[in-house]
C-alpha cells in the first residue's frame, strides 16, 4: 500500500512519460507544443466568440490552470468566467488532468468525483498521461471530432502537445501559482516557456486549425485591477 501511494506522488508531480515525449517534440516536432492562443487566464478568453465560430466544448486542464497544484477548490478570481463558460457551452465541458481522473491513481474513481462536486463540472477518467493517448475517449465523451473542441492548459509540453496532436483548438494559460510546485517542476516550466518563446520568435507557428484563424478574435480585454 505504501509503495502504491509513494508512485501516485512521484507520478503526479513528474509525469515521466512526458520527459520522453518531450524529447522527440524538441527534435521534431516543435510546432506541437506551440499553442493557437495565449493568454494569462481563462478570464481572457471569449467564450462566446469561440461557440459562435463553431466548437462544441471545452476541455480543461485542472492544477495551475483552474486550481492551484493538488488543489479541489477552484481558483477564486477564475469563477465568473468558467461560470459563463458553462452558459455558454452548457455541460459540454470537463477537466482532463494528469492528477485527477487517471485509473492508475484514482482506481474507484473517488478522486474525480470530489473535483467534480468542488469546481461542478465533470471529470474524465483517462489511462494515459498526457501528452499521450488519443482523444478517442474525449471525443466519445462530447459526442464530436476532437477539432470542434479547445483544449485549455498552462503547460507546452503536456497540455499544448496533446492538444494539438490530436487537432484541438489549444490555449495555453500562465500558471496561477508557483509556491505549491516542486523545485524540479518549476525548472522545466521555466525551460519550456524559454522554448516556446524561442521557436515563435523565429517565427515557428502551431499547426493551422480551421475554425480559428486569428487567436486575437477570441481573447478579451480585462479592465484594470
Amino acid at each position: 500500500m505504501w509503495w502504491a501511494q509513494l508512485k501516485a506522488a512521484l507520478g503526479q508531480r513528474f509525469n515521466f512519460e512526458g520527459i520522453v515525449s518531450s524529447a522527440m517534440v524538441v527534435v521534431k516536432d516543435r510546432q506541437l507544443a506551440l499553442p493557437h492562443v495565449s493568454v494569462p487566464d481563462i478570464r481572457y478568453i471569449d467564450w462566446v466568440e469561440l461557440h459562435r465560430r463553431g466548437f462544441k466544448g471545452v476541455v480543461f486542464d485542472k492544477d495551475n490552470t483552474l486550481t492551484a497544484p493538488y488543489s479541489l477548490k477552484l481558483w477564486g478570481p477564475l469563477g465568473s468566467s468558467l461560470e459563463q463558460c458553462k452558459s455558454v457551452f452548457g455541460a459540454d465541458i470537463a477537466a482532463f488532468s494528469n492528477s485527477s481522473g487517471l485509473y492508475e491513481y484514482d482506481l474507484d474513481g473517488s478522486k474525480a468525483r470530489a473535483l467534480e462536486g468542488a469546481i461542478g463540472i465533470k471529470v474524465l477518467r483517462h489511462r494515459l498521461k498526457k501528452p499521450a493517448g488519443t482523444a478517442e475517449e474525449i471525443e466519445k465523451h462530447f459526442g464530436c471530432k476532437s477539432s470542434q473542441l479547445i483544449m485549455v492548459g498552462d503547460r507546452p509540453f503536456t497540455d499544448i502537445v496533446y492538444g494539438n496532436r490530436n487537432g484541438f483548438l489549444t490555449i495555453l494559460t500562465k500558471p496561477l501559482s508557483l509556491a505549491e510546485e516542486p523545485f524540479i517542476v518549476r525548472q522545466v516550466r521555466k525551460l519550456e516557456t524559454s522554448l516556446v518563446n524561442r521557436w515563435f520568435r523565429r517565427g515557428l507557428k502551431p499547426p493551422s486549425h480551421s475554425l480559428l484563424s486569428d487567436d486575437m478574435l477570441c481573447i478579451k480585454d480585462l479592465p484594470p485591477l
